[in-house]
């Protein structure tokens, strides 16, 4: 009965491992990788029960030379995990794993390890960004590793997903995420280390499905999602013991089947809670928590055109996000850089508020501790929602990154982001963070997309001046102002930047 149990489970909850295998990782270890540097690195699988495993990390030019050995006993239901103490950067390394079997991994780096998620603008791929022929024809950095997870959802955590490491080739780097290779070519320059790009991204997703239970839990304003998750799951529980039934009759029909040399039917179908891809935790399962607690530096993050008509709750469910990655993974606040959507036409013609909330939402989100925000406002297409220039766009997050992660104190990493506001007569002076070395207007016209309201909060268009690191705006029309927005429309491309050439983020001073 004991064997039977422990079928059924792999059946229903580990569909890809065989209850008494030999000892196996998890693919998100593999040939080619890169394990985190300096900092302990989580190595786990499954092995049989209560299975003495040995872990080795050796060089792998001279594989006498021991880096490090642990060893580990599986548990009753054959896990096992250990964390190989913090390493330097460096390799290459061979991992050999032994039990009842062994496995060698091989051609091993430790370098910087980035996880890349969001929907279709992560997605998207070199092969249809900017300078395709060219991006691709030069993509040789054998020390920057892609991992790309497919597509998948489930309505249950799953343990291991089906993908492998590859160094970046033309061939290997076509179809990978932009974005994701634009950042870490970038990191790579500029550190010199060997980067680590784990691209898991599904266009048309919303962020609940990217989000860990601990996220929502964590969140007082997102407590009916938490409450549905727990509905799901008690109602699955509720019906789970006739499907194990079902799944015993079949094992005992398919077993005397086989001994009389009968027609064996089909098992009955695997039985999971509601796995739309857009159901909350749906991808989280499938496409996270399979790389959990796999160490990484930090999180780059590129969504929101699937929650559009959000405003502020964006915000709320961009902390739950950020939160349940961390509190999962276990290593702190790390960094968790995001990208502002770029405007475009065709969201809401009959209101074309919705994206400026939404932007309003996101750089809220730079409340979180340890996050970043880029701004495309410049580098968007407003006829286009995946906008072809990505190499900006990893750009500007590698920027946040050298700067906030790595140290380099001498980079301006952000464009300019609204700090305050004084009414000064008949004109309201706007001060900004970020200003860098000073303002000024990407194209030498005067500065757009301003607007000014008076007390019957009535919005008209601005004139607006750059004075010092301030910009001072006002209208003929207004005698007595007492509002401004920059950008408050989903078209808007303003022009004011600092003279770094990072763009100002959309914003309002009111909030009406």
């Amino acid at each position: 009965m004991k064997l039977l149990i422990v079928f059924i489970s792999s059946v229903l909850f580990f569909p890809h491992l065989n209850a008494f295998a030999d000892v196996k990782l998890p693919r998100i270890f593999g040939d080619n990788m890169v394990l985190q540097r300096d900092m302990p690195t989580p190595i786990w699988g499954w092995a049989a029960a209560d299975e003495e495993i040995s872990i080795t990390l050796n060089k792998q030019d001279d594989k006498a030379n021991v880096v490090h050995s642990e060893t580990v006993k599986a548990d009753e239901k054959g896990n096992w995990q250990v964390k190989l103490p913090a390493t330097a950067v460096g390799g290459p390394y061979t991992l050999k794993v032994v039990g009842s079997n062994t496995v060698e991994l091989t051609n091993i780096l430790f370098g910087e390890v980035w996880v890349c998620s969001g929907q279709s603008n992560m997605a998207w791929s070199v092969n249809t960004s900017n300078n395709r022929d060219a991006e691709i024809a030069a993509a040789d950095y054998p020390n920057i590793r892609l991992f790309h997870i497919p597509k998948v959802s489930s309505g249950l955590p799953v343990p291991d997903v089906n993908a492998q490491w590859h160094p970046t080739t033309p061939d290997s780097v076509r179809h990978f995420s932009a974005v994701a290779y634009f950042f870490g070519r970038h990191i790579h320059k500029e550190l010199d280390v060997p980067i680590g790009l784990i691209n898991t991204s599904w266009g048309g997703t919303r962020i609940e499905a990217w989000t860990a239970p601990e996220g929502f839990n964590a969140v007082p304003a997102l407590s009916a999602i938490s409450e549905e998750i727990r509905d799901i799951n008690k109602n699955y529980r509720m019906q789970l013991p006739k499907k194990i039934k079902e799944i015993e009759d079949w094992i005992a029909e398919a077993s005397e089947a086989l001994e009389n040399d009968r027609i064996i039917f089909q098992m009955p179908e695997n039985f999971h809670p509601l796995t739309p891809q857009g159901r909350p935790t749906a991808l989280y399962n499938n496409m996270i928590y399979p790389i959990v607690p796999f160490a990484i530096r930090g999180a780059l993050w590129y969504q929101g055109e699937s929650n559009m008509r959000e405003g502020m709750m964006y915000h709320e469910k961009m902390k739950a996000l950020i939160h349940g990655w961390r509190e999962v993974w276990g290593q702190g606040d790390f960094p968790f850089y995001f990208v502002q959507l770029a405007p475009w036409g065709g969201y809401d013609r009959n209101d074309p508020t919705h994206l400026p909330k939404i932007w309003e939402a996101q750089t809220a989100t730079l409340s979180v501790l340890n996050t970043g925000m880029i701004v495309t406002t410049d580098i968007g297409n407003v006829r286009d929602i995946h906008p072809r220039n990505k190499q900006d766009v990893g750009l500007r997050l590698a920027y946040w990154a050298l700067a906030k992660t790595y140290g380099k104190d001498d980079l301006v990493y952000s464009g300019p982001l609204y700090k305050s506001m004084e009414v000064e007569g008949s004109t309201i002076r706007i001060s900004f963070d970020y200003v860098g070395s000073g303002l000024m207007s990407r194209d030498g016209e005067p500065l757009t997309w301003f607007q000014i309201a008076g007390e019957d909060k009535q919005f008209v268009e601005a004139v607006a001046v750059v004075d010092g690191d301030t910009v001072v705006v006002s209208s003929d029309s207004v005698e007595s102002p007492i509002a401004v927005r920059l950008g408050w429309d989903q078209t808007a491309e303003p022009n004011l930047m600092n003279k770094e050439g990072l763009p100002v983020s959309p914003f309002r001073t009111d909030s009406w």
